[in-house]
């Protein structure tokens, strides 16, 4: 390890990042290091921080959660002062927005939670806190997964913590450690000097995987087919045909392909929207009716469930059928504000039987360790999302063996989906390699 005023806590899920970084930010106040701390975090799991802090902080200090309109968050910014430890907590959208006040505040350490959050240089956020960065005396960028799509992910994540790791220049970096081609010799087509970048990344690093931290239970995954019924093949083949014609005619770009895979999901998820008036068709039930016996095993054996989906559209389903059976449930998607009482409802309740949550909402921050069971009704297309919702039970805490059920449509893009997450790959990463790989009908 090199000297340095900053660590990166590369820690897999579960291991206990949060609680070392609220220890070594308590070590630095009682050294009278630092007085002001600011964790920037993922809105879903700013709350998250109070709660840790409550649960794990052996000294004195005082955590504000920014909240509400920015003159509110300014305001409680600029009053948060005193002798104990000032901790301020901001998701990243609100910290770009503020960087003036905060940089005003002045944080003698910024903690930066699920840093990949910050892996794209250009981006607004990253830029702020590549300035913050330089004002406070102390950073630490808390993750799991530093290189979610490739190796240069590193450069923004450590131009915060410290830019002498890598240097200020991107372009420089890149030349560096990537092999570039393609048209314009603009394209990342390999990777050099991958042992000098890992060797500088892990300088001021601690990786933490759960093998080395924990004697965690093991997990086993499961997949449970379904099958359309007619009128939903019938449906789902005709749009696969229509897709891969309209690609096949023009240009393929990326993000045509996904909008084009999306759709394809919704219909294995039991709905499909009309292009022009917006309104959702329910055009199946399979997954449904399956979800339905899964969780009737469950409750069989007393145990609890967690229902992971993807879409508005399902969680409505899901839980419109979960009250006509008369079954309590949790709830956390987009547009839930209290996301903690939800979590210590489904942890704590013996009568709240089933989790339901939406991937992109639900993959950070939380713990569900009352169920060792979790069904994916459908799977988002990046990995790392899918690596997050699965550690929501396979946590400190958890005693049991996880298991994992997976509701995939036979012959649909879930196999094609389910096949790259096993693999430790996004579709989008797919795309770009053989878009025609995705398709049932290549011809």
């Amino acid at each position: 390890m090199r000297r340095s005023k900053s660590v990166a806590i590369l820690a897999e899920m579960g291991t206990g990042k949060t609680l070392i970084s609220i220890g070594i930010a308590g070590y630095l106040y009682l050294q009278k290091e630092i007085n002001k701390l600011l964790i920037v975090a993922p809105l879903s799991i700013t709350k998250v921080w109070e709660e840790e802090f409550q649960k794990f902080a052996d000294f004195d200090y005082q955590l504000e959660v920014l909240e509400g309109p920015t003159k509110e968050k300014s305001e409680t910014l600029r009053n948060l002062f005193g002798t104990k430890l000032q901790v301020a907590v901001v998701n990243y959208e609100s910290c770009w927005r503020m960087e003036k006040e905060i940089a005003l505040w002045k944080p003698d350490m910024i903690i930066c939670d699920e840093s990949s959050k910050i892996k794209n240089p250009q981006a607004k956020q990253s830029k702020a806190l590549h300035r913050l960065g330089k004002i406070s005396k102390h950073n630490m960028i808390l993750t799991g997964t530093p290189v979610t799509n490739n190796p240069l992910d590193f450069f923004s994540q450590y131009k915060f913590l410290d830019e002498s790791i890598f240097g200020g220049s991107y372009y420089s970096f890149r030349a560096r450690y990537a092999i570039m081609g393609g048209y314009g010799n603009y394209q990342v087509v390999g990777y050099k000097n991958l042992p000098e970048l890992t060797e500088k990344a892990h300088s001021i690093a601690f990786r933490i995987t759960k093998k080395e931290a924990l004697d965690l239970p093991e997990q086993v995954d499961v997949t449970r087919y379904v099958e359309l019924e007619p009128m939903a093949r019938a449906i789902y083949n005709q749009v696969e045909r229509d897709s891969y014609a309209e690609l096949s005619q023009g240009e393929v770009v990326v993000r045509n392909v996904l909008t084009k895979l999306l759709r394809l999901s919704q219909i294995t998820g039991g709905y499909i929207k009309d292009e022009f008036s917006e309104i959702e068709e329910q055009v199946s039930s399979a997954k449904l009716n399956a979800l339905e016996e899964i969780i009737e095993e469950c409750l069989d054996a007393d145990k609890k469930v967690v229902v992971f989906a993807r879409f508005i559209s399902e969680i409505d389903a899901i839980t419109k059928m979960l009250k006509h059976y008369g079954i309590k449930y949790s709830l956390i998607r987009g547009d839930v504000k209290d996301r903690a009482s939800e979590v210590e409802k489904f942890q704590n309740d013996k009568d709240v039987k089933v989790f339901v949550g939406q991937l992109q909402t639900t993959g950070m921050g939380i713990t569900l360790t009352a169920s060792d069971t979790a069904v994916f009704y459908s799977l988002s297309y990046n990995f790392a999302d899918y690596e997050q919702a699965k550690a929501r039970i396979h946590r400190i805490g958890q005693k049991n063996n996880c298991t994992y059920i997976h509701l995939i449509a036979k012959k649909t893009i879930d196999e094609k989906v389910m096949e790259a997450l096993s693999k430790k790959k996004n579709i989008a990463d797919l795309v770009v390699d053989n878009w025609k790989s995705l398709f049932e009908k290549e011809n």
